[in-house]
């Protein structure tokens, strides 16, 4: 697979698959013919605005078919996808804009009753490269903005553009092209752009949906999100390579998801442990006999969470699976595998990878670790060494096998909802709060999210309602502190570094 390109695989599915499902979303139900022609015209419309080879786009909607084909179509056009966490704020997102350079933005005009880029205006940012914005309207009738497209005036521009144009925009695109920038939180709060190449997005889709015994018979429910790598790589390219059909899915909601399950006879259901623990609470399932394929991770899977998936969802194979943004997906269990150890590691290399230890911390080398860091050639360095390896910042260990279990996280870092959040750039926000005078933020376990935040604060004249507050305006859902905690002062050791080990340990 290594040297292809995601617009050729597009083509690809196309002669295929011909007119099989690929996409269903609501009323929307294309063949991977159809997708292609959809995809086409998208490229054509990009086209017609001037995007040209290695342009950015941003794209900030939730997963819907708007999503996979404005993606897919700027790909097509050889431009370079920067997706948008649809769960940041208008200050996170202006953020990406601004340091992509993105010179299109197709962004949800209502979304969970908020206009995205009313928001976006009212922050005042200066953003002088982009010249255009798609509004997409999901909830409500389109409602015309200044300076703005809707979606079907912007498919419209396509006619300006022969198709020859776009075929050729097509054919130019090459393995090692720049395929897409992810957003990634890093430990000092600020993100970085990871850097992948368009033969990496294919290889690491190929192999995810090798180990899964993806084919044109599954029906791929997709809940993870599609600005997030496991949506859109082990997502919506896995279906293209496969045949399998895509079914997005725009928010969780475990009546609808089992509503989808049994309409759309799914088979293949990957989402964090959280998702599974959500269905198998409901008492009125209905018919999952269709289900045969989970892949979970990003939180510990207890070995009685696979058994239940197996026995009472119906599931014939639970994989758990291990990957970051710099690499994606690299190991994954295996058809096969009993429940103990899909519970207890992540499995086994794949995508060509190498996995070893280095000192307690996992590091990794490939052909799909990551190009780099977006501008930042120093953090770049810092993370790949000169022989290939990538330092992942978790803390891990192999067995004779080479299953590798996450034994901790050197960064920090804790999984809420199967997003990363990063203290430090809580931490961070906090310190801008009239009245904190230090502030240390944990992970502790949760039954629902697997983890949430815990504040622990030094500071005086606030409430624990206040300190939310203020997280809820300037960070994303899932990065607010569930949980605050006054003290006195934060143990710290002689250097000056908070013990939050010990934190940890008094968190009840």
């Amino acid at each position: 697979m290594g040297q292809t390109t995601i617009p050729a695989v597009v083509r690809d599915a196309a002669a295929k698959f011909g007119t099989s499902e690929a996409l269903v979303d609501g009323d929307v139900r294309l063949g991977f013919d159809q997708l292609l022609e959809r995809v086409q015209t998208a490229a054509r419309a990009f086209l017609a605005r001037g995007i040209a080879p290695g342009d950015r786009v941003a794209i900030n909607l939730p997963n819907t078919c708007h999503w996979v084909l404005s993606a897919l179509g700027a790909l097509y056009a050889g431009a370079v996808l920067v997706p948008v966490n649809t769960r940041f704020t208008a200050a996170e997102t202006v953020d990406l804009l601004v340091r992509s350079r993105a010179k299109a933005l197709v962004v949800a005009a209502d979304f969970l009753g908020a206009d995205r880029h009313a928001a976006i205006q009212a922050t005042g940012a200066a953003l002088p490269d982009l010249a255009t914005v798609v509004r997409v309207p999901l909830e409500q009738p389109h409602r015309p903005a200044s300076g703005t497209l809707g979606w079907d005036e912007f498919l419209a521009l396509a006619e300006r553009v022969p198709a020859a144009d776009a075929e050729a925009r097509a054919d130019a695109v090459r393995p090692d092209d720049v395929s897409d920038i992810l957003f990634t939180s890093g430990t000092t709060g600020r993100s970085k752009g990871v850097l992948s190449a368009h033969r990496q997005v294919v290889d690491v889709a190929a192999a995810w949906a090798e180990c899964g015994r993806v084919t044109a018979d599954d029906r791929y429910l997709v809940i993870n999100p599609f600005f997030h790598s496991f949506g859109y790589k082990a997502g919506i390219v896995v279906g293209l390579l496969t045949g399998a059909t895509i079914v997005p899915q725009v928010v969780f909601d475990v009546r609808a998801t089992l509503a989808a399950i049994e309409r759309e006879r799914i088979s293949v259901l990957p989402g964090a442990p959280t998702i599974f623990q959500s269905l198998l609470r409901e008492p009125d399932r209905g018919d999952t006999s269709s289900l045969r394929l989970a892949v979970t991770g990003a939180a510990t899977v207890p070995a009685s969470l696979v058994r239940r998936m197996r026995a009472e969802l119906g599931f014939d194979t639970v994989l758990t699976a291990y990957g970051l943004t710099e690499a994606v997906v690299v190991t994954m269990c295996r058809p096969g595998d009993d429940a103990e150890l899909v519970a207890s590691t992540s499995g086994r290399a794949t995508a060509g990878f190498e996995v070893a230890i280095r000192g307690a911390e996992v590091v990794v080398r490939g052909p799909n670790v990551m190009l780099g860091y977006l501008d930042d050639p120093e953090a770049t360095a810092q993370a790949i060494d000169e022989q290939g390896w990538l330092r992942t910042g978790d803390v891990g260990v192999l067995d004779d096998d080479g299953n590798l279990t996450i034994t901790g996280r050197l960064k920090d870092m804790y999984i809420c909802g199967g997003f990363n959040v990063y203290p430090a750039e809580v931490e961070h926000a906090l310190t801008e709060l009239a009245g904190v005078r230090d502030v240390a933020v944990v992970g502790v376990p949760d039954e629902r999210l697997g983890e949430v935040g815990k504040a622990f604060v030094v500071g005086a004249g606030l409430t624990a309602e206040q300190v939310i507050g203020f997280c809820r305006e300037r960070l994303a859902n899932y990065k607010v502190p569930r949980l605050v905690q006054f003290v006195d002062e934060l143990p710290r050791n002689a250097s000056g570094k908070v013990l939050k080990r010990l934190l940890t340990e008094e968190r009840a």
